[in-house]
């Protein structure tokens, strides 16, 4: 057997690099690069293999660990999991900035390969500089925080274990039902350790994506409840894009006449004005796919989880109805004790069609899906349309950004106010279109998935859209972006604080309290200039008021070479009543405040409409 003498950490970078896949009929590199902030615990190690490296897998500088591994995680998510990024850090905080992120590609089954450094395999040196100590267990670092947020996790602590240990790393980055982020913490002096490994290890390898196979019995008592349905509704989840089945479900939806809800991972699975699109469904969705689904008697729930801003915290659905999950993953198709077709939903969902011939459902229904989409689609054209008020309403915002943007331009977004308006009522017309991180909710991820979403797609225009709040939050990677040469245009509405937790807190009963700038603080109250803040990271800005002006910025931003912020205020207190339904947010008990004891006895009557 011919052998290669390496350090760990060449052996690692050489073996990503041997991994291939085939992306738009082309193979190519698996891993695109690998993000990095170096430290003591890295850059002797990885730090010099990845120079040596550098033509073969591109190393991109960051300026926040938990902000590139999102850039890496919506670099995946952009490419349906086909293609990935690795990110390294040192040990101690560069690590542990990484967790959050983690989670979030855990919660969203999304690939990142995490390459954390950790203390001394030898312990010479113990304590080292940021190494946690834990008195009662000498093997626990910092890294085992990494353990509960990863699909797989080891700690590489001889060289030749990546012999074993990489391939799992690569199966499970690359298996569509176990997909999700993967730790090696690397000791930093088992990163420098050398080795003679097999060559063979190193033989170009090429993945493909695996499509799992329905059970019979399990496709035939699906077909079964489909054909005696009359009023059908299918739920289109994220796995609808990463098994590349947008074309597949257009095909069945409009052959077999059922409308077809999606959720914020699976807008955009069909245009917005495909013939069979019912809108946006849950909290955060529509009053026409809602309304279809509590009058729907079977539904076909197609990669997704079916958390609680889907189904209404469980409270959404006509409670006769039949659940069919549609799923790769066992352990989501048996949720809301539904039938489940564990299989590929591309391959499924052909042969399930196959299965129903000619059936559809009733005209009646398929035209009421329609009036109920026309009278939304008519509410979507009043909320956004442009006013001449100085402070709009973040619909009214991206009312705007969606006019401006073109057929194959990207918008991005994450948490507070913006998910809800977004999965409402923007207009997506391609499957890519819409890039929406909500199974975490993580404030900050914007602007750093914005630019994973860019160097993914570089020749769409990508319109990041985020509040203050999360601006405030994570906003180097503006500085980043300039620096790597990817344009965003990034919205900044400034709404004075955290708005959509403050509408929550009064819902329940609560004054305003410790999320808005003007409520509740005890010192000066902040007038934040946005653009000028950007402008100091190298991009271009500007601060507008009211929707006319920023259409014309938006123009401007256009015609740019780089980054470009447009930050413009807006109302805190309004946001978009159409649409959505209950979601379940426990409000106290016992309260000496009338306007909590009312909030109370409102939610007890709404958990009347959850199943016992």
């Amino acid at each position: 057997m011919n052998r290669i003498r390496l350090t760990a950490a060449q052996a690692i970078i050489k073996y990503l690099v041997a991994q291939k896949t085939v992306y738009q009929g082309q193979q190519v590199n698996l891993f695109h690069g690998v993000m990095a902030i170096f430290g003591h615990g890295n850059v002797a190690g990885l730090g010099l293999a990845l120079h040596e490296y550098e033509d073969e897998l591109p190393t991109y500088r960051s300026h926040n660990e938990q902000a590139m591994a999102h850039t890496a995680i919506a670099y995946a998510k952009t490419h349906n999991r086909q293609r990935m990024m690795a990110c390294t850090s040192s040990v101690g905080p560069g690590a542990t900035n990484m967790v959050t992120a983690a989670a979030l590609a855990h919660v969203n089954r999304l690939p990142v390969l995490l390459l954390p450094g950790d203390v001394f395999a030898s312990r010479r040196p113990d304590p080292v500089l940021q190494q946690v100590e834990v008195f009662a267990d000498a093997t626990i670092s910092a890294n085992d925080c990494f353990k509960p947020v990863s699909r797989y996790f080891d700690r590489i602590t001889r060289p030749e274990q990546l012999i074993s240990s990489l391939p799992v790393a690569i199966q499970t980055l690359t298996d569509t039902e176990n997909c999700g982020p993967v730790t090696l913490a690397l000791p930093q002096d088992l990163q420098t350790m050398a080795y003679d490994y097999p060559e063979s290890m190193f033989e170009v390898r090429v993945h493909k994506t695996r499509r799992t196979l329905p059970d019979q019995c399990e496709l035939e008592r699906a077909s079964r409840l489909l054909a005696e349905a009359k009023r059908p509704l299918i739920i289109a989840g994220g796995g609808v894009h990463y098994s590349q089945a947008a074309q597949t479900l257009s095909k069945f939806s409009s052959k077999h006449l059922v409308p077809v809800a999606e959720t914020q991972a699976g807008k955009g699975a069909l245009n917005w004005d495909h013939s069979c699109q019912a809108g946006a469904i849950g909290v955060t969705g529509s009053s026409s796919a809602n309304t279809l689904a509590g009058q729907a008697d079977v539904i076909l729930a197609v990669g997704t989880r079916l958390q609680d801003f889907t189904t209404g915290s469980r409270s959404l659905f006509n409670p006769n109805a039949q659940l069919i999950q549609l799923n790769v993953g066992r352990f989501d198709a048996i949720k809301h004790n539904a039938v489940s077709l564990i299989g590929d939903a591309k391959v499924t969902l052909k042969r399930l069609s196959e299965s129903l011939s000619d059936w559809h459902s009733q005209s009646d229904w398929f035209e009421t899906k329609q009036q109920l989409v026309d009278i939304w689609n008519a509410s979507v054209d009043e909320l956004t349309k442009a006013t001449d008020t100085d402070r709009p309403s973040d619909a009214q915002v991206l009312g705007a950004v969606n006019r401006h943007a073109q057929a194959d331009d990207i918008v991005v977004g994450a948490a507070g106010s913006l998910p809800a308006e977004l999965h409402k009522h923007w207009r997506t017309t391609h499957d890519k279109g819409y890039h929406m991180e909500y199974g975490f909710s993580c404030m900050g991820y914007e602007i750093a998935g914005g630019l994973g979403v860019k160097m993914a797609r570089p020749d769409a225009e990508v319109y990041v859209l985020v509040g203050d709040g999360s601006y405030l939050m994570m906003n180097s990677e503006i500085a980043s972006s300039v620096m790597l040469g990817h344009k965003l245009i990034i919205v900044v509405l400034d709404n004075r604080g955290f708005s959509c937790i403050n509408r929550l807190q009064n819902s329940v009963g609560g004054e305003s309290f410790n999320n808005l700038l003007d409520h509740g603080t005890k010192g000066e109250s902040p007038d934040i200039n946005f653009a000028a803040h950007a402008a100091a990271m190298g991009a271009e800005s500007e601060q507008v008021t009211g929707i006319d002006k920023l259409e014309q910025a938006l123009e401007r931003a256009k015609q740019a070479d780089k980054t470009y912020v447009i930050a413009l205020k807006t109302d805190p207190l309004e946001s978009s009543a159409a649409g959505g339904c209950w979601w379940e947010v426990a409000v106290p008990e016992t309260s000496s405040v009338e306007s909590v004891q009312v909030a109370r006895q409102r939610y007890i009557d709404a958990l009347k409409q959850q199943p016992n």
